[in-house]
């Protein structure tokens, strides 16, 4: 019962902050902790005026995933602009038309955004910008759809 009231907080704001909250299985949990363990967990090591630990590179996992023309950026500033996004992938072939960023139905920005990408293949070579910054925020890339793409167009209008 707890886990379905968690889930319902999914997309709200802890402060400034928008949280995502997601179901997994209980060896997924466990093994997020014991990578927070073998890596030595955030809670032990006090970050503060120092730079923040590295992050890993993209997860095996996203190599396994099956691609289309359209990756999803989540952790976006709330103010980007197409231009920035398409400043961004710079020697990739995006255009602002084929880039859709996702509002709430109150209008405010959600911090995710669909691109479209000539090709399939194009796609997957971009995620080589995955984690990297857009201002002071870096930027998660996956693999998306086009009917994700258009779901989070119709919820935004």
């Amino acid at each position: 019962m707890q886990a379905e009231l968690a889930l319902q907080r999914d997309r709200q704001n802890m402060g400034r902050r928008y949280v995502e909250v997601f179901r997994c299985k209980k060896q997924e949990y466990y093994n997020a902790i014991a990578s927070e363990v073998s890596e030595g967990a955030y809670g032990s090591i006090d970050y503060r005026g120092s730079s923040p630990p590295a992050r890993r590179k993209r997860s095996p996992d996203k190599d396994k995933m099956e691609y289309t023309e359209i990756l999803k950026m989540r952790g976006l500033p709330y103010s980007v602009r197409k231009s920035e996004i398409v400043k961004f992938f710079g020697d990739f072939h995006v255009l602002e038309d084929k880039i859709q960023i996702a509002f709430r139905s109150d209008g405010k920005a959600t911090g995710e955004a669909y691109v479209e990408f000539p090709s399939a293949e194009e796609a997957r070579k971009a995620m080589s910008k995955d984690k990297m910054l857009i201002g002071s925020r870096y930027v998660e890339l996956f693999p998306s759809t086009p009917d994700e793409a258009r779901q989070a167009a119709s919820r935004s209008r």
